[in-house]
């Protein structure tokens, strides 16, 4: 029987973390959003020509490393990729082609990876803004029949998008790395698709989507 929360009456689709992608009904593809500073930096690595091994990706990031292993084991195999702020509108021109090349409506699961802490997952104010980005991506492409849990995030995307790198730097997520050398990948995060790339998991290795 359906849950009322598996959105699966709808083509685009959206939750957080590991627990929200089993909540959510099998899509055909899903799309990882860990701006801050997973998917940013693994989309970097792949426009640099380089290939991120899911292993040593772990060391930037345990959430977004998490939602993308648990897709990628998912026994419906879905397509995995790496969505962020920087590559919002390649990916969605990218899921464009995967339904092309489908024939057919292709569902999506877009997954905010959010913070853990003690008291479980923490909302992430950059990874809604993320996965905003991708969903509004989506829906200028006409891939647009959301779910209210996505629309809220596109919707908040495209209200704050002049604002989105001080609401990054600002955010609780930014504002825990000061004095942290890893500081310094919070202002490329929030860049708005100056990245034409889309990584693609496969067998382990985030690579460049043909």
């Amino acid at each position: 029987m359906a849950s009322a929360f598996d959105q699966s009456s709808y083509q685009v689709r959206f939750d957080w973390g590991v627990d929200g992608l089993r909540r959510l009904a099998p899509a055909d593809v899903v799309i990882v959003v860990d701006v801050i500073r997973f998917t940013s930096n693994v989309a970097a690595a792949v426009a640099r020509g380089e290939q991120v091994a899911l292993a040593d990706a772990h060391a930037v990031s345990i959430n977004g490393a998490a939602v993308a292993q648990a897709a990628a084991g998912l026994e419906h195999a879905p397509v995995v990729l790496a969505g962020a702020l920087r590559n919002a509108a390649a990916v969605g021109r990218a899921v464009l082609a995967e339904q092309e090349r489908r024939g057919a409506r292709t569902s999506i699961a877009v997954i905010a990876a959010g913070e853990r802490d003690g008291a479980g997952l923490r909302f992430a104010v950059e990874d809604q803004l993320g996965a905003g980005a991708v969903i509004a991506a989506l829906s200028d492409l006409g891939i647009d029949h959301s779910s209210p849990e996505a629309v809220v995030p596109a919707e908040s995307f495209r209200a704050l998008r002049r604002a989105v790198k001080h609401l990054l730097t600002a955010s609780g997520s930014g504002r825990e790395l000061d004095g942290d050398p890893r500081h310094a990948d919070v202002k490329p995060a929030a860049a708005i698709d100056d990245l034409d790339i889309v990584p693609v998991l496969r067998d382990g290795v985030f690579t460049a989507l043909d």
